[in-house]
């Protein structure tokens, strides 16, 4: 029922998504600050605080709101562990603090009265009434001094000890609570900071045209490693089907030594929880994870939910795909494409739990086996609601688990996957090229709602994606796309060797498609080719490692630059211990210069002192002071500046040095 007497309100509380219906995101370690209107009838002084837990934990924890102006509040708080946080808002009328404000007034104005002091008395004793004992016995004693106080009762009334003492006890019983439980995931570290590397197994023997194991990717770890990154993304590792199977560069039919594309998951010798006989054992995929391990990388494996004709599935549960009125299965179609080769799942079939219950099955089958990334397969062509119960479910049990959407799709899908539970999503970067392409996109990312659940990957290539930018543009344009993928995002991936081996053939004018594509066939690669791309790879991973700046997504700001290819852009730590400013020549043919004008304020610098730019890259130093520098690169030598920006600090004795 109504209580009439609580008459606080609490509005516009943000983060919050869509009402409440779905959480925001954090890691481990990071705080989530929050704010809302709290307010109140009249000119009583209020009072509110961060109610917050964990969701299996009974009781709240509380951090303080405090006010900002305008009826706003805001206050922080930091998880307590991986998985499912709950917070929530509670604000009350603060009748002590209403008298105190009130005080303070009167005796400015010299109308206090004893009666003044003799309410304040009665609310302190309300106080001690709520206390521990030895609290309660401090308030009791100061009461009964306000109540015989004369000429000094002002001062007594007034002291800060008093004030802070009662502040610790108040009285709540009013209190109003939002009418919303709101929640925040907490994923480990990895969800929002890491470098990812796609590799085929097949195509990882040394020699050309064996069909590439476990063992043989197990050897080419050093090199992976050796180029800084901490997540191998594996394509499907799952048997290959041969009905309908595709041949080199998509061709309708295949010929007898044509292996078929990894996406086409299931055959003779098993489905979704068994392993291609020809890259190994189960056993031989646990040695790899460990090896993997033993050079700082996490296996991440494809989670492609559809089947092949001869996928086990097709034969012991017809009914989970859609049939066409001759009998026969609906394949795959995106017109003019036919994917003949695969079968895709009904999600309406009237047997749609145990469907998902067996889906789940595989992604606990590699959970159990030790996988705790997961790179999805076009996750928007499932249901929303599927996702939504699967991540939950798995993530409830095993809160360190790991999913990337790959959803190339409308903004409107892309984000929803992403409040359902998905800790990272690919994103439209393999298209954004010019300077205005790429601020308003990563502004939108960074400085809007969409930053509290939407944890953005940046792949400048993907086995289907070789953008026109590389195609035409050559080397430089491989090392820019790095430098922006590595350094506008905290989380990065290509897909490799074709990558660092600048392969940029299409397989005909105006596709993306590479030409022999890998989804198709084995490739033997010179991975010491010289012109190679992996040292360069290494040094702008190991950057990112070796610089905090580099690890988060919301610090990034956009400087001015009189130069419409030339874009600059920064991050900064929290404390300003680390601020790495980047500027890229997003021209691959021609040198370009151009003036900056540095926001010197986001950077914790003085126009007045000068500061040391550090190239990363080069390892050149420069010495620049104030808003203007001016800057030259060369695509064909250095098409980027990451400039570790050091303050000047003056000593005592005139000595100075850069931090």
């Amino acid at each position: 029922m109504l209580d009439g007497r609580r008459r606080v309100a609490i509005e516009a509380v943000r983060p919050e998504i869509d009402g409440g219906r779905f959480p925001i995101k954090r890691v481990l370690g990071e705080t989530v600050t929050v704010e809302a209107d709290v307010f109140t009838d009249g000119h009583d002084s209020l009072d509110c605080v961060l109610l917050y837990r964990k969701k299996d934990r009974a009781g709240w924890l509380e951090a303080p709101l405090r006010p900002i102006g305008n009826d706003r509040w805001r206050g922080a708080f930091r998880p307590e562990g991986l998985g499912l946080h709950i917070y929530t808002i509670e604000g009350w009328v603060d009748r002590f603090r209403t008298w105190r404000n009130d005080l303070i007034k009167r005796v400015e104005a010299g109308q206090w009265t004893q009666a003044d002091i003799l309410i304040g008395a009665a609310l302190v004793e309300e106080a001690a009434a709520r206390a521990t004992p030895e609290d309660a016995a401090r308030l009791s004693g100061w009461a009964l001094r306000l109540r015989s106080a004369q000429s000094d009762a002002p001062a007594l009334a007034l002291d800060e000890d008093l004030a802070a003492l009662v502040f610790r006890y108040p009285d709540r019983r009013l209190a109003v609570r939002y009418d919303k439980e709101l929640r925040v995931i907490v994923d480990r570290e990895k969800a929002r900071f890491s470098a990812w590397y796609e590799v085929f197994p097949r195509s990882c023997a040394p020699e050309p045209g064996r069909h590439g194991t476990f063992a043989d990717c197990a050897a080419r770890l050093p090199y992976i490693a050796g180029m800084g990154f901490d997540v191998l993304y594996l394509p499907p590792i799952h048997p290959i089907g041969h009905l309908n199977r595709k041949g080199r560069n998509n061709a309708p039919s295949a010929s007898e030594d044509d292996l078929g594309s990894p996406w086409a998951v299931g055959g003779p010798s098993g489905g979704h929880k068994s392993i291609d006989p020809r890259l190994g054992t189960l056993a031989d995929f646990h040695a790899l994870m460990e090896r993997a391990r033993q050079h700082g990388l996490e296996i991440a494996l494809d989670l492609a939910f559809q089947c092949t004709p001869d996928h086990p599935y097709v034969k012991e549960h017809p009914e989970w795909f859609r049939h066409r009125p001759d009998g026969s299965i609906q394949y795959a179609e995106n017109p003019p494409k036919k994917y003949e080769d695969i079968y895709p799942i009904d999600f309406e079939t009237d047997d749609w739990q145990a469907l998902w219950e067996e889906l789940r099955s595989v992604v606990l089958f590699w959970v159990e086996q030790g996988v705790r990334i997961f790179r999805v397969d076009n996750p928007h062509t499932k249901p929303f609601a599927f996702w939504e119960w699967l991540i939950s479910s798995v993530e409830t049990q095993h809160p360190e688990v790991i999913f990337l959407a790959e959803a190339f799709t409308r903004p409107g899908p892309m984000y929803r996957l992403a409040k359902l539970g998905f800790s990272q999503s690919y994103t439209y970067f393999a298209w954004r090229n010019t300077k205005q392409e790429i601020t308003e996109y990563f502004t939108q990312l960074t400085k809007t709602e969409v930053r509290e659940y939407f944890r953005p990957n940046l792949w400048p290539n993907t086995p289907d994606i070789l953008p026109e930018y590389l195609q035409i543009g050559g080397r430089p344009a491989f090392l820019i796309r790095l430098v922006l993928a590595a350094t506008l995002g905290a989380s990065y991936g290509i897909y490799g060797p074709a990558f660092e081996l600048c392969e940029n053939t299409p397989r005909q004018p105006g596709s993306e498609e590479y030409l022999d594509s890998e989804k198709y066939e084995i490739r033997h690669r010179d991975l010491n080719a010289p012109w190679s791309l992996k040292e360069f790879i290494a040094r702008m991973n190991a950057i990112r490692r070796e610089n905090p700046a580099l690890h988060q997504d919301w610090n990034l700001h956009f400087h001015q630059v009189d130069n419409p290819v030339l874009l600059c852009y920064s991050k900064a730590s929290e404390d300003l211990s680390s601020v790495v400013l980047v500027i890229v020549n997003l021209d691959f043919r021609h040198a370009q210069s151009g003036w900056l004008d540095l926001d010197l304020d986001r950077l914790g610098l003085d126009n007045e002192l000068s500061y040391q730019a550090h190239d990363l890259l080069s390892g050149g130093r420069y010495l620049w002071q104030g808003r203007k520098n001016f800057v030259q690169l060369d695509p064909q030598e250095q098409p980027a500046h990451v400039l570790r920006l050091r303050r000047r600090i003056r000593t005592e004795r005139d000595f100075d040095y850069y931090l």
